[in-house]
């Protein structure tokens, strides 16, 4: 229920040791090439996911797991190679990689692996870790041989491909994305610095999967061809594929498009390779932030799977998870920290334990006092120990967690291909569920005292610039330069080029089949006396349940300068009740396995229940209790009001807000919409608790609520369950006053300064159309999808991929029902702020007068039109669909409505919307960067400058 806005730190594993049932059988129809190596069946006494593991002769390993509750298929290759297998001198090898294995291969053009996948109505990424890269599709089931077609040949036909023009573009981009997620992030650099001081110098560890600028400067492309002919062999991945296929039909594919690739080097598992840290360190980084903050790390043990680690994640629960929290209750309930936690972080080649707390922006003190609370607490975890309640509760939470995980084909791929590289048993939720089951409060202790007590440690100060005398301690280890080895080019010759020989040609695309169709979900109505209305669906793949009530009490019925009011009411509803104390409420739902949020919107407030379908009653018993009688404490509400105001203090240091903000201002004025919906410092500093709780008497109403419900029970056992809601009466909320807007005349360049950006937020923004379902909107968003709206638009390719200005830029329509936006965004390289502008006002100006081309309404109508098999798998996204229904009074075929406008309509009409709202020269342009390097680039484009101060 807690809300923790330095989430980014928190980690979550489970580790385990049991067996599954295995059976290996041999079927004659397997293709002679591949061996079927064990078969798991369903069981329904245990949580599960069933497959078949096969093995080619090259060595690839092959995980089947079919499902056909959804027309749909995720397609997932790991490769067992990460930033840990890089050398010295060459790191963010592995994730430069993966930038490249989308730029094309043999038989697929530049850019047409993004194209392909796109125009077949799938999604695609891939990701870097420190041991493993994995890339991934979900795609509708028809398209199966075309993604096994598209990645064999990446695997085994890309180097022809590859060339230095490529490797230096996408080298480029890297460095956007270092910049973007990295340098110009507060916080950014925290696992950098811990790393290099935790592991010593040329530990695989010691460095992040983005490597460092250096190392990528200073290689060339036959570097980048020799890592991938080391390690993108067959017999070094796993190809997992889950969803509604045919597995004898898949293994013919299989067989046909991956059989002949050669086998690569072989390769050992990595060493184990434990952290040594034999005194304290004391590290030290100024940062662009101004919230302190300390991280204190020790090494654990050496590997995945160790018995230790279940004991581990325990102790990190106990000691910072969640409002149970120790930590939790020792510096954020006293309001010594703002945020505080721990976790356990365990890799491949080595663990680490870590615990961590904010200071607020306003502390005085600086961190020793915040260091010296976080070690008392820890001395206090190891005099209570850890309680048999709270590992019964954790045994809830995991249970039911497990369940959860299983809702999406992804999901359930994505574990088989993990287990499978890592420990070549793709199933093992019961192993992890046994192990968790077996910790024991001596264990807990016996792992604090073996990795935790009188360790040397690692302690990271992060300070504002400039106040380093506020650090934990003066710092006694800084990053030495780094060692590098002389640079060995490598020539082309020098490369051992693996070749496969087919008899067929690989060129020709595989023709699909005819299209599938997702079938929209059966739903039901019910109409309450009390003046709401519930939308649901029975769904029974999972023994889960999803409940969403939505109350009219969002941020329009905030009154001005109260800006905030009712996130911050959101936040007390989930302070307990006035029979249960928050530490009471959580024990009682990690018990069960089960989640209530509130979260405020602009027109609604949240409730979000999830629950196994057995604990239902269970949970909605906790759901009337925290909404009928909210306990609203002076103490919660004061510690929440702090909270609340530093959390405006972390979010106004990124750019993304900055940008954001100065697009309400700029588009609206001081109208409701120009001010931010989370408040500002001086708004949230003028709310009172009779704020909060007249807000809740007015707004916290059945009448006019919309609830829906997606889950493994049906329309009469719903009724049931919500008795307590038919019978809750209340009054309707005041109406929202509506809203209005003056118009803005004359093009200007808003400029907003952020001193030293290394990067600049490039926004073109004009006002726009509120929503409709299949209208204007909807329409003008379609003229945008080829424009800016998919990766293989315009200006993605313009600004990306072949200017390496951005890691990413995109324009996309947001609206209400009172109002909307245009906005085409880019994060780029500050030299290329004045360059991106000038592109991106090319790009809309070429499109509205010259609209799209045949082939790109093709792409376009191909693309929009099969993404319906993605749509409605996991309850989340059928209760989003819902949702929609409800709140815009939508036709329940309203999908089928639109699948019919994109199949038939005609492109002058999409030209003419083009026309109408991508003419560059209505568009107000926002720049958030360096004010002072940027203003005399900026002044060469003749448009106005504005120096525009942000709301804060």
């Amino acid at each position: 229920m807690r809300k923790i806005w330095f989430g980014c730190l928190s980690l979550l594993f489970i580790y385990g040791c049991s067996t599954n049932d295995k059976t290996v059988q041999v079927e004659n129809t397997l293709p002679a090439a591949i061996q079927l190596i064990e078969e798991v069946k369903p069981n329904s006494d245990k949580v599960m996911i069933p497959y078949s593991k096969y093995r080619l002769d090259n060595g690839l390993t092959v995980v089947l797991s079919p499902d056909d509750s959804d027309p749909l298929v995720h397609v997932d290759v790991t490769y067992h190679v990460g930033s840990a297998r890089e050398e010295v001198g060459k790191s963010g090898f592995a994730h430069f990689f993966e930038h490249m294995m989308f730029q094309g291969s043999e038989n697929v053009g530049d850019q047409q692996h993004f194209k392909i996948i796109t125009e077949a109505g799938g999604t695609l990424n891939g990701t870097t870790s420190r041991d493993r890269t994995n890339y991934f599709e979900t795609v509708p089931s028809n398209q199966l041989e075309k993604m096994l077609w598209l990645e064999a040949d990446r695997m085994g036909f890309l180097l022809s491909a590859v060339s230095q023009r490529k490797f230096e573009i996408q080298r480029d981009t890297v460095k956007n994305e270092r910049a973007q997620n990295y340098d110009n992030r507060p916080y950014g650099l925290v696992w950098e610095k811990m790393g290099e001081a935790m592991f010593p110098e040329g530990h695989p560890y010691s460095w992040q999967p983005i490597g460092y600028v250096e190392d990528l400067d200073r290689v060339d492309v036959n570097d980048l061809k020799a890592f991938f002919l080391r390690w993108y062999g067959p017999n070094n991945a796993v190809l997992t594929i889950g969803g509604d296929i045919d597995p004898q039909q898949t293994l013919q594919w299989i067989n046909k498009y991956f059989g002949s690739i050669p086998k690569g080097p072989d390769v050992d598992k990595a060493p184990k390779q434990p952290a040594t840290v034999n005194e304290d360190r004391y590290v030290t980084l100024e940062d662009r932030i101004r919230q302190p903050m300390v991280v204190i790390g020790w090494p654990t043990s050496s590997y995945r799977g160790a018995d230790n680690q279940a004991a581990l994640e325990a102790m990190a629960d106990a000691i910072g998870g969640g409002t149970n929290g120790l930590l939790y209750q020792k510096l954020v309930k006293t309001q010594k920290a703002l945020d505080a936690g721990a976790f356990n972080d365990c890799n491949e080649l080595a663990c680490n334990f870590y615990v961590y707390a904010m200071g607020a922006s306003t502390d005085k003190d600086g961190l020793k006092s915040l260091y010296q609370e976080l070690l008392d607490t820890l001395a206090e975890f190891e005099k209570q120990g850890m309680s048999q309640e709270r590992l019964d509760q954790i045994n809830g939470l995991s249970e039911s967690s497990a369940v959860f995980a299983l809702q999406s084909v992804k999901g359930k791929v994505t574990q088989l291909a993990s287990n499978e590289t890592f420990f070549g048993e793709p199933d093992r939720i019961e192993r992890q569920l046994k192990q968790i089951r077996a910790v024991t409060p001596q264990s807990v202790s016996r792992v604090f005292n073996e990795f935790v007590h009188d360790k040397p440690k690692v302690t990271l100060s992060i300070v504002p610039k400039g106040n380093q005398d506020i650090a934990v301690r003066k710092a006694n280890f800084t990053t030495p330069k780094r060692t590098l080895p002389e640079y060995q080019q490598i020539s082309a010759d020098q490369l051992d080029l693996r070749v496969a020989t087919d008899n067929f040609d690989r060129s020709v695309m595989p023709v699909v089949a005819k299209a599938v169709t997702a079938k929209m979900p059966e739903l039901y109505r019910v109409y309450f006396d009390n003046g709401s209305e519930l939308l649901g669906t029975e769904t029974s793949e999972t023994p889960t349940i999803e409940i969403h009530f939505r109350l009219p009490a969002g941020d329009r019925y905030v009154a001005r300068g109260k800006e905030g009011l009712a996130g911050l009411t959101a936040a007390m509803m989930e302070e307990g009740s006035t029979s249960r104390s928050v530490e009471q409420l959580q024990a009682e739902l990690d018990m069960l396995g089960s989640q209530i949020h509130f979260s405020a919107g602009s027109y609604t407030t949240r409730v979000t229940v999830s629950s196994l379908t057995k604990n239902l009653a269970a949970t909605m018993a906790l759901v009337e209790d925290v909404l009928i009688n909210p306990a609203m404490a002076p103490e919660d509400f004061e510690r929440l009001k702090k909270q609340t105001m530093e959390s405006l203090v972390y979010q106004h240091q990124k750019p993304s807000w900055m940008a954001s903000q100065a697009t309400r201002q700029v588009l609206f004025g001081d109208s409701v919409f120009g001010r931010s919906s989370d408040g500002t410092e001086q708004s949230v500093a003028s709310l009172t608790l009779d704020d909060v709780t007249s807000f809740y008497r007015k707004h916290y109403t059945p009448q006019g609520a919309q609830i829906v419900v997606v889950g493994d029970q049906n329309r009469k056992e719903v009724i049931k369950q919500l008795a307590f809601w038919d019978n809750w009466r209340g009054e309707a909320a005041p109406l929202i006053r509506p809203n209005v807007n003056t118009s803005i005349s004359g093009q200007r360049i808003f400029l907003v300064d952020k001193p030293d950006a290394p990067q600049s937020i490039v926004r073109l923004v004009r006002i726009g159309l509120p929503f409709d379902a299949t209208g204007e909107l909807y329409l003008s968003q379609l003229a945008n999808f080829n424009l800016a709206g998919n990766f293989n638009s315009r200006i993605n390719q313009n600004l990306r991929e072949d200017k390496g200005y951005t890691y990413g830029a995109s324009g996309y329509f947001a609206s209400n029902r009172e109002l909307g936006i245009i906005v085409f965004n880019a994060q780029v390289r500050a030299d290329a702020t004045v360059a991106s502008i000038e592109e991106i006002i090319k790009e809309l100006k070429n499109y509205s007068t010259q609209g799209m081309t045949e082939e790109e309404l093709h792409f376009m109508r191909l693309a929009v039109g099969q993404q319906d098999a993605l749509t409605y798998e996991t309850p989340s996204q059928k209760a989003g669909l819902l949702s929609s229904i409800l709140t815009y009074s939508l036709d329940e075929d309203y999908l089928k409505q639109r699948n019919l406008i994109v199949e038939n309509v005609d492109m002058s009409e999409l030209n003419q919307l083009a026309s109408k709202w991508f003419d560059p020269t209505q568009y107000q342009i926002i720049v958030v960067g360096d004010a002072r390097t940027l203003t005399p680039q900026l002044e060469k484009l003749d448009i106005a400058i504005e120096k525009l101060e942000i709301q804060q």
